[in-house]
């Protein structure tokens, strides 16, 4: 792939040259580019859930360019080079990041906490925690609250856990879109 600047002979040319070659203008630039080539094969099952995916990430991101509140966030978290749009199809196509969970303050009791480092190419949305006995019963669940200046998020608990021995803890986060990220951890 080539990029030609300002070029009296190229510039503001768009198209296809023969199955040579492909111009396209993108934010004034020209760029040169082997034409693609038709498929000879049948897609995989992994190639048709990723195309689908991604046709998922552009009716995301159209309707939140859509709105004036969504684009403007997704217009400042975007790079040189980079629009509204494009970040959040970025950001449809990519999970959150569960990057740690502490369950050292989590004593069974309640004021007690946990606490979880979520991370995501945009903003996570929400972090909730669901705390469960050996016997698969609910504690307890809720909804976690992020530390202020931090990435890191904490749960406080409220009920009284009688016995911790091969309890679950089962933390969600999702992002601006509704990706869903699970991690089970066991006491």
């Amino acid at each position: 792939m080539a990029k030609v600047g300002n070029n009296i002979v190229t510039t503001g040319l768009s198209g296809k040259l023969g199955d040579i070659i492909v111009f396209r203008n993108v934010n004034g630039k020209t760029i040169v580019a082997a034409a693609p080539r038709e498929r000879t094969v049948e897609p995989s099952e992994a190639q048709l859930n990723n195309q689908a995916h991604f046709q998922e990430a552009i009716l995301y991101a159209k309707s939140a360019v859509a709105d004036d509140t969504m684009k403007a966030a997704y217009q400042a978290a975007a790079k040189e080079g980079q629009s509204a749009y494009n970040v959040a199809v970025a950001d449809f196509m990519k999970a959150p990041q569960i990057n740690e969970v502490d369950l050292s303050n989590y004593t069974g009791q309640p004021d007690s906490y946990i606490l979880v480092r979520a991370t995501d190419d945009f903003n996570v949305a929400e972090v909730t925690v669901a705390i469960q006995n050996a016997d698969g019963t609910e504690v307890e669940s809720g909804t976690a609250q992020l530390e202020p200046g931090t990435i890191w998020w904490r749960y406080t608990a409220t009920a009284t856990n009688e016995s911790l021995d091969g309890d679950k803890i089962i933390i969600r986060v999702t992002d601006v879109p509704g990706n869903l990220t699970e991690e089970e951890k066991s006491l």
